[in-house]
């Protein structure tokens, strides 16, 4: 039996399936039969090569047994999962066993090759470079954590030392007014004594002079003063303080540094998934509502036109637009507090960070700044409101932002002279990561000034509403490209100009398309599930969703945030 021949037989043209397949391309790996080979060639997107199948056949190299070397092996035997020859089978072990040619077993698994190839390429490897990508972050947030805990542990020891110090001062303080009391006590006594012993001592001297003369007129004159010396000074009676210590409790020193929680390191299986070609994405795990509903209109005032809405909580919402001033608002349209940007300019975004601070950009000054004493009800009306400048660019200036689930801050951003566009990843103020480009060395977004505005999904996909390149940019945590979001797959091609940008609990992917006043859904895999119309938008600009996956939409001419339901 001689494979060159034999395997032809049985070998059927990979895209009729149906005739006997005499060609073979090396390029595509494909066998192919007489009809169906111009077709081949119709792909442009390789130089294809195609031979004979007995060419090809006659470069591969067949195994010589290993029972009997002389021999070469022209067959697979199935159970034992070995090459075999002739006088293997003469041999009567592989009786009853199933026998595939070599070359049709050398076709399986070079095809388990290619599949096992494009899956570590495609899925496996990306995933696991996000994982790098995650620890990355993790190592990161665990200096940041561990310097955060030392620099409150030192914080609360320094007042403390205040507060000891303070005390200290106060006790030294007391004792040095006893002391003073009892030292002017003593000298007044000392004085005392003093004067007496020394009028003591000059009546001593008179009276011995007197004693001394025979003058009847003084000895006459003299009136004695002994009853007044008999009576002695009164004596000190001093009750010396003491200053009676506590035995210092180590327990309730410990109380006033609180409780550090123990440290919990847990690992958590992670799977992947490989969607087959062509399969349809899995449905939400909650359904969408068929219509939207509207739930709340809040009117906002003092802006030209109103860009940005991000949530503080399910209650309170920051609003920016064409105006230097960015105002907080409840749900019944309530201003509750207004911040001047630092540099009087209107800033292109804001966010909310995971602690609860106000984060925006300043395009004009090239700033990523923080607002804080905003984040609580309490804070707002004892804290002074103060910003500080986190960031300052140099050659580049800052669009849109978001704050991650890991805190850090993700800043798209442009060049000056507009040529380049990039994603930056900040820890604090430090630059930890930057996406600008795909595997092939292309750019991801767009290079003009138009808006882009990005938002982190739960799945750690950065998604970037890319409105000069009218699509919607998704790369991975490590940034590898993922997919374009150019518009659903409609007939004729409708246009998509995304702005505002958000992501749900669902790793849902919400983006407004402002000129067409309604707001398009997709799942975690760019694939369209839905609009969002049909309940009075217009012309829809930023985007948040809240803790119940409820959207607030701010609308660019109106001033108007609405709150709509869109799950059901």
């Amino acid at each position: 039996m001689d494979p060159r021949h034999s395997a032809q037989d049985v070998v059927r043209c990979a895209l009729c399936r149906d005739a006997v397949a005499p060609l073979y391309c090396n390029v595509c790996h494909t066998h192919l039969c007489g009809d169906c080979v111009e077709k081949h060639f119709s792909d442009k997107s390789k130089v294809h090569n195609v031979v004979p199948l007995e060419q090809f056949l006659s470069t591969l190299n067949y195994p010589k047994c290993s029972t009997h070397p002389a021999k070469q092996c022209e067959l697979q035997c199935e159970q034992c999962d070995i090459p075999i020859c002739t006088s293997c089978i003469s041999s009567g072990k592989h009786i009853g066993h199933k026998q595939l040619e070599i070359f049709a077993d050398f076709e399986s698994k070079k095809e388990v090759l290619r599949r096992d190839l494009q899956e570590l390429e495609k899925s496996i490897f990306p995933k696991y470079q996000e994982s790098a990508a995650i620890i990355k972050t993790q190592k990161t947030d665990q200096l940041k954590h561990s310097q955060k805990l030392t620099t409150e542990l030192n914080k609360q020891g320094e007042a403390l030392h205040r507060e000891i110090h303070t005390i200290i001062q106060r006790k030294q303080a007391e004792i040095d007014e006893m002391d003073r009391q009892h030292a002017a006590a003593i000298e007044k006594q000392e004085d005392e004594t003093n004067k007496a012993l020394h009028e003591i001592k000059q009546v001593i001297q008179d009276l011995k002079s007197l004693l001394d003369t025979s003058d009847v007129g003084l000895v006459s004159k003299y009136r004695s003063r002994i009853e007044e010396f008999r009576k002695l000074p009164h004596k000190l009676k001093i009750s010396l303080p003491n200053l009676l210590l506590q035995k210092i409790n180590r327990e309730e020193l410990l109380k006033q540094f609180g409780s550090l929680c123990s440290l919990s390191i847990e690992t958590e299986e992670q799977g992947y998934t490989v969607p087959s070609p062509g399969a349809e994405s899995s449905p939400p795990a909650r359904p969408l509502l068929g219509v939207p509903r509207l739930i709340t209109d809040i009117p906002t005032t003092g802006y030209d036109r109103l860009c940005n809405v991000s949530c503080l909580s399910d209650e309170e919402i920051w609003t920016s637009g064409y105006n230097k001033i960015m105002k907080l608002y409840n749900l019944k349209g309530e201003l509750l507090k207004s911040v001047q940007t630092k540099s009087g300019n209107v800033p292109l975004d804001i966010a909310v960070t995971r602690s609860g601070g106000l984060v925006y950009t300043g395009y004009n000054d090239r700033s990523i700044n923080l607002v804080s004493g905003t984040q609580t009800l309490f804070s707002r009306l004892v804290s002074g409101t103060q910003i500080q400048t986190l960031i300052t660019l140099r050659g580049w200036r800052p669009l849109g932002l978001c704050s991650t689930s890991s805190g850090d801050l993700l800043v798209i951003m442009t060049s000056d002279d507009g040529k380049q566009s990039k994603v930056v990843r900040y820890s604090g103020s430090t630059e930890t990561q930057t996406i600008q480009y795909d595997d092939q060395g292309n750019p991801l977004y767009s290079s003009c000034y138009g808006s882009k505005y990005l938002s982190e999904n739960r799945n750690l996909d950065i998604c970037v509403a890319d409105y000069g390149a009218d699509a919607v940019v998704v790369v991975s945590a490590a940034g590898k490209l993922r997919f374009r979001y150019t518009g659903p797959p409609s007939t004729p091609r409708e246009s998509f100009n995304p702005l505002g940008i958000t992501t749900d609990s669902q790793a849902n992917i919400l983006t407004s398309d402002r000129p067409n006043h309604r707001i398009h859904i997709l799942d975690q895999d760019g694939h369209f599930l839905r609009f969002l119309h049909n309940c009075g938008l217009q012309s829809p600009w930023g985007l948040c969703v809240d803790s119940r996956d409820n959207v607030f939409v701010a609308e660019y001419y109106t001033g108007k945030v609405k709150k709509l339901q869109y799950y059901k």
